[in-house]
């Protein structure tokens, strides 16, 4: 019996690849929007169950304060700066075009503190997803895939491999190994 070629294993592997991927492709879509809405619901529920909210609205409550009197500093400042030396003086942090870009990436904010929260209910919804029915199909077709590919690598003869790989198509995801084209219709 002759053995396949490298070329050959080549075709059996990009077949399968244009087969499954899209399939995967599009499973894959349906479960990120679920995970989205899952981490969105699980990120409210798990800042309330491990007592961040509290920290969260706090530090939201402290950094709108912090923002207005941050605004007012730099327009006192700005206003009061009305001789050329003044103005020539008058640090960056208060000059209106500079404002708002100095970075202190040691401080926490809201903002770490609601993707730390996020991180870990997408971890959470990740984990929701896989029980769901898109979840699941998206492990059978990532688990068709991979046994088709074995399956083509242990194979030794083309024409058995043909019959094996329709048998598994057709079980799996209905569709037969050789595909007719359609016509083309002239118009």
């Amino acid at each position: 019996m002759p053995r396949m070629t490298k070329y050959q294993l080549d075709h059996f592997c990009s077949k399968t690849n244009r087969t499954y991927d899209p399939l995967i492709e599009e499973q894959e879509l349906l479960v990120k929007q679920y995970t989205t809405e899952a981490t969105n619901r699980a990120s409210k529920k798990l800042a309330v169950k491990i007592g961040a909210q509290k920290i969260i609205d706090a530090l939201k409550s402290a950094e709108e304060m912090l923002t207005q009197a941050q605004k007012s500093a730099q327009s006192f400042f700005e206003k009061k700066a009305t001789t050329k030396e003044r103005k020539e003086d008058l640090k960056s942090k208060f000059d209106k075009t500079s404002y708002g870009y100095d970075s202190n990436d040691d401080k926490i904010t809201l903002s770490d503190c609601e993707d730390q929260i996020r991180v870990w209910a997408k971890s959470l919804a990740s984990q929701e997803i896989k029980r769901r029915p898109e979840g699941r199909q998206l492990a059978k077709l990532e688990v068709a895939k991979q046994d088709e590919l074995d399956t083509i690598m242990e194979s030794e003869a083309p024409s058995a491999l043909i019959t094996e790989l329709d048998k598994k198509r057709q079980k799996v995801i209905g569709i037969s190994w050789n595909t007719e084209p359609k016509a083309i219709e002239q118009q």
